[in-house]
């Protein structure tokens, strides 16, 4: 029987498909020995928590009213905006980080009835701010607006950090020394060396919300948590000696 001189194949062949995936909270790790040109495919991974410095905050207030009574509806209307514009002036909260829009008007339908029309008046409100707390403290304390009569309903508040690009550049240095790390001990258990990198491609990011684990092959974005971690993996190709 001829000896095996390629360690390395034998560790692939010992290994089946040449495929290790560690889907593990701390990272990610895959590595495929290649014998014909002596080259260690991995990858690694790398993560940062992160906490969010962009709030979006999008609410709206609403009227109900009769065909024959929409004329006063749009008076109520006009009534709540001004509660509103004075609610956020009072939170301290500035003139250019809030828009609302105009009225906006939708029919009510009702199955078999037959009376005057309904409609549902509206308007939006958007309010984008760098202060994440004084506006998630406010969304949870709009008790002073359905105290005058305003119905106003918070339909979403997203998080974002803005620094992710900048970050990214970060995590792809800190994932090819995870690859690197990884691979030193795969070639190092078959009396190899891990040489210099041959190549490298970075993967898409990955925002999630703390200790999650949901992630997507396009990317993922958590927007409703105010505290994230970002992770970002890369595919690294080194020379074994």
């Amino acid at each position: 029987m001829s000896e095996n001189k390629n360690p390395l194949l034998s560790l692939a062949l010992i290994l089946g498909a040449s495929l290790i995936i560690s889907a593990i909270i701390g990272g990610v790790s895959f590595y495929k020995v290649r014998s014909l040109d002596n080259t260690l495919a991995m990858t690694g991974s790398a993560k940062k928590a992160v906490r969010s410095d962009k709030v979006k905050w999008r609410a709206n207030f609403t009227r109900v009213a009769l065909v024959d009574n929409l004329k006063t509806g749009y008076t109520q209307m006009k009534t709540d905006q001004a509660a509103v514009a004075k609610f956020f002036r009072d939170s301290g909260i500035a003139d250019k980080n809030i828009s609302i829009s105009a009225v906006l008007m939708d029919q009510n339908y009702k199955y078999n009835y037959s009376g005057p029309a309904e409609y549902t008046l509206r308007q939006n409100v958007d309010i984008e701010s760098d202060d994440v707390d004084k506006i998630t403290k406010l969304t949870k304390n709009i008790q002073s607006l359905i105290d005058q009569g305003v119905i106003f309903s918070t339909l979403n508040v997203e998080y974002y950090y803005s620094k992710l690009p900048e970050l990214r550049v970060e995590l792809l240095g800190e994932a090819v020394k995870d690859a690197q790390a990884r691979g030193s001990k795969i070639a190092e258990s078959s009396g190899k060396r891990l040489g210099a990198l041959k190549s490298a491609s970075g993967g898409v990011v990955q925002v999630l919300a703390p200790n999650s684990t949901d992630v997507s092959d396009y990317g993922a974005y958590d927007t409703a948590t105010i505290e994230k971690e970002v992770m970002v993996a890369v595919r690294a190709t080194f020379v074994i000696k």
